[in-house]
Order: C-alpha cells, then structure tokens, then sequence
C-alpha cells in the first residue's frame, strides 16, 4: 500500500503538533510509514551543522524515537548466531574456513562442522573462537 503524504499534515510545524499532543506512540503501520516518510524528508534539511534549537531537527528527533520505539516492538532484531557471527568475523579479517581452522588449531572439518551449525564447539574451542575472533562470550556460549 502507498502512502500519500499531505503536506497539510505533515508539514513542519503541523507535525509537531499532531505528534506530540495526541501521539505518544506509533500506533500502526501507517503511521510508521508516514513517519519514515517525513524523516526522509527532514533528513535533506538537517545536517551536522544544524543548530540544536532549530525546529526541523527537534521534529527529527521527536519522530526518530516514536519510530525507533515502534521498530523494536514490531520488527525485532534478532541476536546472531555463533556460526553468523564466526562468518561476519572470518569477512572481516580475510580468513578462509581452512585459514580459521589453523588458528583454532582445529582439522578443516571440525571447523566445517561448527561454519555449517552441525556440530557446536567444545569449551576449549569456545574461549579460542572468543579470544582469537573478538566474539562475545555469551555469544560463543548461546546465552
């Protein structure tokens, strides 16, 4: 579905005056929509420049909360996964799966088992991929 935006209403000053009177919150999609719409919007009239006081970034600040709310109520982020998080890493530092394996001291295939999720890694492994990858523990041990 398209949203149509009125300027009428979600003009500068009238934004702020609908918003902050009668929403506390976003209710639904339109009005998340609407709201992502006007940041796009404010976003090409603010700058790092822009004085703290002016009412276009106070506008931006307002609705970036009430949508920053709303997002992690209705589309949550996920915590990633160890092997996620081992591939993000392994990107990062330029290492192949056989390179990785090395490091942890570790055969080619144990390693594939722990990239593809079919096998978790023991202990000791755990707090290498930890110490050598910069991973959270709590994300090596799943919690």
């Amino acid at each position: 579905m398209k949203i149509k935006i009125n300027r009428k209403i979600f003009g500068n000053t009238e934004i702020i005056i609908y918003l902050c009177p009668y929403m506390v919150q976003i209710k639904n999609e339109i009005q998340y929509k609407a709201a992502c719409e006007r940041i796009n919007e404010l976003l090409k009239v603010v700058n790092n420049d822009t004085p703290a006081d002016d009412k276009n970034l106070l506008e931006l600040d307002l609705i970036s909360d009430l949508v920053a709310d709303y997002e992690e109520e209705h589309y949550p982020i996920a915590a990633p996964t160890l092997v996620e998080t081992i591939k993000l890493r392994m990107f990062e530092m330029g290492l192949t799966q056989s390179k990785l394996a090395e490091m942890l001291g570790l055969s080619t295939a144990r390693m594939s088992e722990i990239i593809t999720g079919k096998g978790e890694p023991s202990l000791k492994t755990g707090r290498e991929i930890s110490r050598k990858l910069n991973i959270d523990p709590a994300i090596v041990l799943g919690v």
